[in-house]
């Protein structure tokens, strides 16, 4: 993610020391330090409250390495789109 948003502060959950922690915590430990939360968990949004939220949160249709590495034109275009409070699904193809 990092070589894809060159122009970003990008951590994931075990850089931060969220190993293992839940999806719940995890949001409010993220939202606390980052404005934009992407992940590839498609339950989230049925899990979790995400109404009220400050940060924004961009679902990706996939965790698959390559098919978002071939779709990062989308990715930059939908990171730029989002404001805060935003949620967004984004089909990688």
């Amino acid at each position: 993610m990092r070589r894809l948003l060159g122009d970003h502060v990008c951590r994931n959950a075990q850089q931060c020391g969220w190993g293992g922690i839940e999806n719940g915590e995890l949001l409010q430990q993220a939202e606390g330090q980052f404005d934009l939360f992407v992940t590839s968990d498609q339950n989230l949004r049925y899990q979790q409250n995400l109404r009220g939220r400050k940060m924004a949160i961009l679902e990706l249709s996939t965790n698959k390495l390559r098919r978002i590495e071939a779709a990062a034109p989308l990715l930059r275009a939908a990171v730029q789109e989002m404001q805060a409070g935003d949620y967004r699904q984004l089909e990688i193809p």
